[in-house]
């Protein structure tokens, strides 16, 4: 394919004859990348609530540990592939880190036959499952240079929502692919639950291998290195020099780092709090909510602005948080599960809406790295949030003390989100 040799979306004339094609091809390849990289980021939110019924033996502080590892690492290779794109090159580094999903989706699937692996090489696994919370970063940082500021909020709506669609595919499909002995006869032999329940846990990881390559493939082949979008790191660095950087990277991990940490704990939470409850039955609703309603987020955000979004959106996560605490002391489970939803739904709306505010404050060359590095930061979540719902449940027997701190800091969002962006004389208007 002829590579691009200019590229000026603002041009409404040039996005008309053929910028729209080019940038529509290839944020519908982006998508589907972008969604397995979050399948490969949370494989083990699932994987880790099944492993003890097979004849692991790990300890409750281990198996949360092994669902917040990959956020870990993932949070910490966004700050290095935010700056990849405009290195590499975007379609390369797509290509890169999508077959680099190869490792762990193959790693899982042998270790998880043997009960005698070893914690430290499944944290490992759980450690390289970290490459696909990284891709998000350059993901979104290739994908916005494609799109005119008009439409960053949808485009990257779009390429952030349907690839967030990946944690609740994980959290859907598993309990369905372990129980399939017919692929599972190709990959491995069963292994037996503790009532006699046959099932293929290695499944879990197998069945993505096989679309990895197949996208991996198409990237490769169809999209675009755009040629002026290329910046060495010490450009893109100046990005650190404005506050606005790290007000945004407070303000996403407040809803990004919500979504993808509750995600990733949320299985387990549900195990640790209503015992009686099968959470991987139930527990893929959440992050099909939250990741369903992003582009909606980003869209509203095109219409009425992305701070007065976020504003309202953080006070519903406020009084969201605090059903959850009422019901959870409760020990109601259905009021619990519809005020979580009600909060993975506030995580999904603040994520497009945030997004969208970050092409209004930064000129476009500095919003691109930004979108990438408030992303890695935000992306902690994953590990912050499941070890401090296990920190809690270990020193205080419940999970409320996380929640009360969780509620502090949406109001301190809810501060910054006023004071910055959404008052009357705030100092940008976005």
């Amino acid at each position: 394919m002829k590579g691009i040799s200019q590229w000026n979306p603002e041009d409404s004339v040039f996005w008309k004859a053929e910028g729209k094609l080019h940038a529509q091809r290839n944020l519908w390849i982006s998508v589907p990348s972008l969604f397995l990289a979050f399948v490969v980021w949370q494989i083990w939110s699932v994987v880790a609530v099944k492993l003890n019924d097979v004849g692991f033996h790990y300890t409750a502080s281990e198996l949360f540990t092994l669902a917040a590892l990959p956020g870990l690492v993932g949070a910490t290779l966004r700050i290095f592939f935010t700056f990849m794109p405009g290195i590499f090159g975007g379609k390369n580094w797509t290509v890169i880190s999508t077959a680099a999903l190869l490792m762990p989706a193959l790693g899982i699937g042998f270790a998880v036959q043997n009960p005698e692996t070893s914690f430290t090489t499944m944290a490992i696994l759980a450690a390289l499952c970290g490459i696909g919370g990284g891709n998000f970063s350059s993901s979104m940082a290739n994908i916005s240079f494609f799109f005119p500021k008009k439409l960053k909020g949808t485009a990257n709506g779009l390429n952030a929502g349907i690839g967030n669609l990946g944690v609740s595919a994980v959290q859907f499909i598993t309990p369905i692919v372990i129980m399939m002995g017919s692929f599972g006869g190709i990959v491995g032999s069963a292994q037996l639950m503790k009532d006699g329940t046959e099932v293929w846990i290695q499944n879990a990881a197998f069945i993505w291998v096989i679309p990895i390559i197949i996208i991996t493939i198409i990237s490769a082949f169809v999209m675009d290195n755009l040629p002026n979008a290329k910046q060495s790191f010490k450009e893109q660095a100046v990005i650190f020099k404005n506050k606005h950087t790290w007000i945004m990277s407070w303000l996403y991990t407040m809803c990004f780092g919500s979504f993808i940490g509750y995600a990733a704990a949320f299985p387990l939470l549900i195990k640790s709090e209503f015992p009686d409850v099968n959470p991987l039955e139930l527990a893929y609703l959440g992050p099909l909510v939250g990741a369903s309603v992003r582009p909606i987020g980003g869209w509203i955000a095109d219409k009425l602005g992305g701070a007065k979004v976020t504003f309202w959106d953080i006070i519903i996560m406020i009084a969201a948080t605090a059903g959850v605490i009422y019901f959870l002391n409760d020990k109601n489970f259905t009021g619990f599960l519809i005020m979580f939803l009600i909060l993975f739904f506030t995580t999904g709306i603040a994520n497009g809406s945030t997004f969208r505010m970050i092409p209004v404050i930064f000129e476009p060359k500095q919003a691109a790295p930004v979108l990438g590095f408030t992303a890695a930061i935000a992306a902690y979540g994953a590990f912050l949030i499941p070890k401090m719902f296990s920190w809690s449940i270990t020193v205080s027997g419940a999970a409320d003390l996380a929640l009360y701190l969780f509620i502090a800091y949406y109001v301190i969002s809810l501060g910054i989100c006023w004071y910055y962006y959404s008052r009357k004389n705030a100092e940008v208007k976005c």
